[in-house]
């Protein structure tokens, strides 16, 4: 490498000399004061009718040059020419005695040698100054030192002229590449053999969280060998990224731009115990998805869930699942001591069932399995109907309206007056709605549902179609224009109700004639251009069951609780009482309408507290937070938080 450094310096510096001289072509003199009067070719004439061979006294010139440059451009200062001839004049020595030195002619060393004869004193400094600019500046500007810092002050047509582009992509596409390493050897460990063993042996029968994954990760000793001799490999990856990032941000350093690289980090142990829950539960069908085991749930790269594999249930203490069920391992199949099997789940078994149905029959005949249910409603089983009183100033049922402006109508059961000893379930909700021919009528229909009756700001909204909330299903009856509106809510969104609203909005193409028609005038069937828009409602019928509700043993039982609270004592001295109304108020929210997933649900118990028991604000929050109190501080569960309705 030094050899071929020198050699070019050398050739360089013949061309810079030729093309002074060239330049120069005025004379040669001794002095700056005196004139010259010789040609260019005068000189050269002379030069080659007496040649001069290369000598000590024109390597010493040479070696001059030779470390102006090399000094200039590493230590930004110039030596002093004696200080340097006897180090370089040994090693140019060297070099020709190993006949790696040697000029293409003797022209060539005439011209080289006699460069520096023929140059005063005072035109070797410019000699040695435009050389280096042609050489450290590639000819676009002018080589300075100042301060120990030597750059290039570039012309006006060559501004990036200290930027090396070609070494800064050369770097960068290195950089790339070994990011591109970096990633392959966290696929070569995935696709290891200890790797693939280690998930092989991983439990299927029930979730693994981290902590559990970690436990069996940190005992695995064939993976954790396989782990070291991924980190060392990884470790030696690094430096070698860091020294090429030091050396491109080095080189850009006056360039116009800086260049755009982040260095790889090593994935923490965490991170890989997120990525084997990832391979256990987001890996189906051959999709490929992220675990958030704080959600329970796979973000999948598809945008779907279509990479989501069955979760299973948690095993451990308390509430969780002794054992998963083997029909569906997302479900309990057994539980700890001191709880019981609900629905998939397990739950304090703090109340005797028997007792608990004395003050609310949460389990009828009537209670009927999904698919079952499904089938008797789409059959209208005459089994699931509860007689209700349909109230409407603005629509009468078998009667054809304008449907144009909003319509109310209302399903009420007045149990208050009628029911007291019953609350009653929803399951399913139908209408029976006929058009005209060529209708161009589109019935939109909202439903507010009041659950232990109250006004009608203390009612909920059905979120049709949302956080799977079921939708209308519309079927057409035959050989008719009419139309049969289903609402099937089932076992998953059955709720309480004692008054459902319906409103009516309805999407139609008017006619011009009819545009500034209010449409509170009489239906006139005979006017064709009307009776397009005109409806009528058959039918209305709301499908469910009632549950027997003992009122005064309830309302005893929350009065006790009530007065100790007044009074100061401890008022979960009665704790049968207070794992009574727990149970009672988990059964009853239970059972409220679906919220966006982070927001409580609503408390539909406070309104049974409300409307059924009588019970006034201040009872209720006394009744509210000391069960609230009594969950948190006695049996050590965390607080579900509820949205207030009533």
């Amino acid at each position: 490498m030094v050899w071929y450094r020198i050699r070019g310096i050398i050739h360089i510096s013949l061309l810079c000399g030729v093309v002074l001289l060239l330049h120069l072509t005025q004379a040669y003199i001794q002095t700056p004061t005196q004139t010259h009067t010789h040609t260019v070719e005068d000189i050269m004439t002379a030069l080659v009718n007496k040649p001069k061979p290369i000598t000590t006294e024109c390597i010493n010139h040479s070696s001059v040059l030779f470390h102006y440059v090399k000094s200039s451009h590493s230590e930004g200062t110039v030596q002093s020419q004696v200080d340097l001839w006897q180090n370089f004049h040994n090693k140019f020595t060297a070099l020709r005695e190993h006949d790696s030195l040697s000029l293409s002619s003797v022209y060539s060393e005439l011209i080289y040698c006699s460069l520096q004869v023929i140059f005063p004193e005072y035109l070797q400094e410019k000699f040695v100054q435009s050389a280096l600019s042609y050489i450290m500046c590639n000819g676009e500007g002018e080589y300075i030192c100042q301060n120990s810092q030597c750059i290039c002050q570039c012309a006006d047509e060559f501004p990036q002229c200290n930027c090396p582009t070609t070494d800064l992509q050369i770097m960068e596409n290195t950089l790339i590449g070994m990011a591109e390493t970096w990633e392959a050897s966290y696929s070569d460990f995935e696709n290891s053999d200890e790797f693939k063993s280690f998930l092989k042996r991983l439990p299927a029968t029930h979730f693994l969280p981290v902590s559990s994954v970690h436990l069996l990760w940190g005992s695995d000793w064939d993976l954790q060998n396989r782990y070291r001799l991924l980190q060392s490999s990884l470790e030696a990856q690094r430096l070698k990224i860091q020294r090429t990032a030091r050396k491109l941000f080095g080189l850009s350093i006056r360039c116009h731009h800086n260049p755009n690289h982040q260095m790889p980090r090593e994935r923490s142990v965490l991170q890989w115990l997120n990525r084997v829950q990832s391979f256990l539960y987001c890996n189906e069908n051959g999709f490929w998805g992220a675990f958030l085991e704080s959600q329970r749930m796979c973000v999948c790269h598809t945008g779907a869930t279509l990479c989501q594999r069955p979760i299973p249930c948690v095993i451990g203490g308390n509430n969780s699942c002794a054992m998963c069920s083997l029909a569906n391992i997302s479900q309990c199949g057994s539980c700890n001591k001191g709880y019981k099997l609900y629905r998939g789940r397990c739950e304090p078994q703090n109340v005797d069932s028997e007792r608990s149905e004395q003050f609310i029959s949460f389990e009828t005949d009537l209670d009927f399995q999904d698919l079952e249910l499904k089938y008797l409603l789409q059959k209208m089983d005459s089994r699931l109907h509860i007689h209700t009183t349909f109230i409407s100033n603005e629509v009468r049922l078998e009667t054809f309206f304008d449907p144009r402006w909003r319509k109310r109508m209302s399903l009420t059961l007045k149990s208050n007056k009628n029911r007291m000893d019953y609350l009653h379930m929803i399951v399913g909700l139908s209408m029976k709605i006929c058009q005209m021919r060529n209708s161009s009528v589109d019935p939109m229909f909202f439903v507010y549902v009041n659950p232990f009756s109250g006004s009608h700001s203390e009612g909920w909204s059905m979120p049709f179609g949302e956080h799977g909330y079921p939708r209308w299903e519309k079927v057409r009856l035959q050989n008719s224009q009419c139309f049969n509106w289903t609402l099937l809510l089932g076992n998953r969104w059955k709720t309480f109700f004692e008054t459902v609203h319906i409103y009516l909005r309805s999407r139609t193409k008017v006619p011009t004639v009819l545009r500034n028609d209010t449409g509170q005038g009489p239906v006139d069937l005979s006017d064709p251009n009307k009776r397009q828009i005109y409806i009528k409602i058959s039918d209305i019928q709301v499908f469910g069951y009632s549950l027997r509700f003992n009122a005064d043993l309830l309302r005893s039982a929350v009065q006790q609780v009530n007065q100790s609270y007044t009074q100061g004592n401890q008022f979960y001295s009665s704790s049968s009482i207070m794992l009574l109304l727990l149970d009672i108020r988990e059964r009853i929210n239970r059972l409220a309408p679906p919220v966006a997933p982070g927001k409580p649900q609503l408390d539909l118990f406070s309104c049974m507290l409300k409307h059924r028991l009588k019970l006034n604000n201040s009872e209720m929050i006394r009744v509210n937070h000391a069960l609230d109190m009594y969950n948190t501080e006695i049996l050590k569960q965390s607080d579900h938080l509820t949205t207030k309705l009533c």
